[in-house]
């Protein structure tokens, strides 16, 4: 796609200007440390803002630095992330930790394909390290800047990745690579969300959340949170007070057990060590 300089120019006049009057004020955007970069954009995979902005400093005073993180127990890193769901986001992040200390010395790296390569992180949180931590000039393209590039260079036509990717690359202003991408994500966040309506009766009927494997497996975490306990007590537990059958219940524990979120020794279920 051909990209002129002056509509370039004035559409980073058009984000920026917008941005002046409506820019949010996070944690995150205090900070240049890479790990902190880093737990911020787990904790936002799939998690709306106001809640990781109840967990993110609390988070941070129990495991202030990377070195902290690496050497904590499984256990008190999912008590640590009580509320936030998708569980297995902690033990990414924890594996991610554990290989920037041991693998690179406490260093994050700084180029795009090793950063992709830690537990948990994908071609957007890699280039949100880059950008946020260490303020490189390179573009990064999350579901909100995906909407903005579509809408305004494609008519809200869906694009192939690749040119959603090339357009990104080249709106990328030098030296305000850290301001720019500040400035899409609240854009998307507080301007592009309220343009999408979608009428309730065209949604199709879904199973109410409190009804899913995960809310239960969200729910059996909490307990374990608490203490350790009896598998046999706990399992009761969900199918006389939650009507879950014995043979969901097995799935349900077992996949816990899979993904290593507990442990299961002598009759006992508790958080990993």
């Amino acid at each position: 796609m051909r990209l002129s300089k002056k509509f370039i120019v004035q559409f980073h006049k058009t984000i920026f200007e917008w941005w002046q009057e409506n820019k949010r004020d996070l944690p995150w955007r205090h900070t240049h440390d890479p790990y902190k970069i880093l737990l911020s954009e787990v904790m936002l995979q799939q998690t709306q803002v106001p809640r990781v902005l109840s967990v993110y400093t609390e988070f941070l005073k129990k495991f202030p630095t990377v070195v902290d993180l690496a050497n904590a127990s499984t256990g008190d890193v999912l008590r640590a992330w009580k509320g936030m769901g998708y569980n297995r986001r902690a033990l990414y992040l924890k594996k991610a930790a554990q290989s920037v200390v041991f693998d690179y010395n406490g260093i994050f790296p700084r180029d795009r394909a090793i950063l992709n390569s830690l537990s948990g992180v994908g071609e957007y949180t890699a280039g949100a390290i880059q950008v946020f931590a260490y303020k490189m000039d390179v573009s990064m393209v999350d579901t909100n800047i995906r909407k903005i590039i579509t809408h305004f260079f494609f008519d809200d036509i869906p694009q192939k990745e690749r040119v959603i990717l090339d357009v990104a690359e080249r709106l990328v202003p030098i030296g305000r690579s850290w301001q720019w991408h500040q400035a899409l994500m609240d854009y998307g966040a507080l301007v592009m969300a309220k343009q999408k309506r979608i009428k309730k009766f065209l949604r199709q009927p879904r199973v109410p959340f409190v009804l899913t494997n995960r809310f239960f497996r969200g729910q059996i975490l909490d307990d374990l949170r608490v203490r350790p306990r009896n598998l046999r007590t706990l399992k009761e537990k969900y199918i006389n007070e939650h009507l879950v059958s014995d043979e969901r219940m097995d799935l349900i524990l077992k996949k816990l057990r899979q993904d290593g979120l507990v442990e299961i020794t002598d009759g006992v279920i508790q958080l990993p060590w």
